[in-house]
């Protein structure tokens, strides 16, 4: 038998017979699952998620299951087709043996694997200070259980609501709020709101829509504690600038933590920012080296981007979610040539305050703005950033109908200004600093981060060689 014959006869083989372990029963891990039967993969698929549920859509978790519209769990994500796994939910992934190739969990079993998948996503940072933490009426958002949870505190309703961080959840939180007719107030560390995650520009734009809808907004702020009653339940919260505010239910929005806890001692290049990998989703040791039999999906990895000058990105958004899963899935089943990169440009949506903001690319990639469709006063307006000349990202504030074509300019590193569309032109087309914080700045964490070359850096220093 030849060479190639060889290899494709191991292909079939580990198609048929292999053992598949996907560590993350969210939407990355199931639609890999998917993936895997959709390429003919017919061998052993195990799944592993430390909650008990099978998998959900988070979206509607700030939106619609805090207005009551939905309750929580019901928002179980639709099955593509059947995927015949064996499921171990309720249980979490302790340690991963590269040598021996066996996932440890916490229950004590050792799950052996062929090829495996990580996609153990991200979990709510929590309230920094245990007690206060633990006081009753404090609150994050993340799962299905605490949507839940804040959901029942909502109707009760309180008298007021703190939100303590202005980005997307955060203030998607405090439109619920207005909505419910419960008065909130929202401290932020930066300047705006969002504006970590689409600049100084649009989060002043963003800061006057929340106050004209009754928001008592205060930015440049700090909280510096909580303070409970007698029967552990918070009511107040001091400021960082001496003011208290008195409420009876605190949500701490302050970002999330990738889930690589249990990676250490693998030796895989694990870190704040999530696990290294290529393109293809095949993880990075800590060396830097490829591996062959580890791929990583979803919120937790972190890869380089041909269009961002191939800085890694590690995205928060449904749709890396989905495509990177699909991506892994297909990788894991084949070989080169056949590989396919996950070059998706990032996009994402939220609702908040009656408006429908929409973006795609990487705005903080960015250092300039312009205006190039609609209406600024009148919050229905599309606007593109630019970075060296090209365009990068754009963000559309209930004009998402022209998103497709923003991310058609992207994909060719179209010029930037944009060539002006033709219609619906706003009075002012200049280009102006989109006014993005300095890396280090205390805002909130953007869903798209430009995690630079290496994780804990943002920028990396060209050294020629000596001669």
């Amino acid at each position: 038998m030849t060479l190639p014959a060889t290899v494709a006869e191991l292909v079939r083989d580990f198609r048929a017979n292999g053992r598949i372990v996907i560590v993350g029963a969210s939407l990355a891990g199931l639609r890999a699952a998917e993936a895997l039967r959709e390429e003919g993969f017919t061998g052993s698929l195990t799944i592993i998620g430390d909650e008990p549920y099978e998998p959900y859509d988070r979206p509607p978790l700030s939106k619609q299951v805090l207005k009551g519209w939905v309750p929580a769990d019901h928002t179980k994500l639709p099955r593509m087709r059947e995927v015949d796994a064996d499921w171990r939910l309720g249980v979490a992934a302790t340690g991963l043996d590269r040598a021996a190739k066996q996932v440890r969990l916490a229950d004590g079993e050792q799950v052996p694997y062929d090829r495996l998948l990580i996609a153990t996503g991200t979990r709510a940072r929590q309230w920094p200070n245990p007690t206060e933490a633990a006081l009753q009426g404090v609150h994050t958002i993340r799962s299905r259980d605490d949507a839940a949870r804040l959901r029942a505190a909502l109707a009760e309703p309180p008298s007021r609501v703190l939100v303590i961080g202005a980005g997307f959840i955060g203030s998607e939180v405090a439109s619920v709020c207005r909505e419910l007719d419960i008065p909130v107030t929202v401290v932020e560390r930066g300047s705006a709101p969002l504006v970590g995650a689409l600049g100084g520009v649009i989060g002043e734009i963003a800061a006057q829509m929340q106050r004209d809808h009754g928001v008592d907004l205060r930015c440049t702020l700090g909280v510096s504690s909580l303070e409970g009653d007698s029967a552990g339940h918070v009511r107040r919260a001091r400021l960082s600038d001496g003011t208290v505010v008195d409420a009876d239910v605190v949500v701490a929005s302050l970002g999330s933590i990738r889930n690589v806890e249990w990676l250490e001692g693998s030796g895989l290049a694990a870190g704040f920012w999530g696990v290294g990998c290529d393109a293809g989703g095949r993880a990075f040791d800590i060396n830097g080296v490829v591996t062959d039999s580890i791929y990583v999906a979803g919120d937790v990895a972190r890869a380089p981007h041909v269009l961002y000058e191939y800085e890694f990105l590690a995205m928060e958004h449904w749709d890396n979610a989905v495509f990177g899963a699909e991506v892994a899935a297909h990788n894991m089943v084949n070989l080169e040539p056949h590989y396919r990169p996950h070059l998706l440009v990032p996009g994402f949506w939220s609702g908040q305050f009656g408006v429908n903001i929409k973006s795609v690319g990487v705005p903080p990639f960015g250092d300039e703005i312009v205006f190039t469709q609609g209406s600024v006063a009148g919050r229905s307006f599309a606007a593109a950033y630019g970075h060296r000349g090209r365009i990068v990202a754009a963000v559309t504030f209930d004009h998402g109908k022209w998103l497709e074509h923003y991310g058609k300019l992207i994909e060719r590193s179209a010029p930037f200004p944009p060539p002006p569309p033709g219609w619906d032109r706003p009075p002012d087309m200049k280009p102006m600093p989109a006014e993005f914080p300095e890396p280090g700045v205390p805002t909130e964490v953007p869903d798209v981060v430009l995690t630079g070359h290496a994780p804990s850096e943002r920028t990396a220093e060209f050294r020629p060689r000596r001669h």
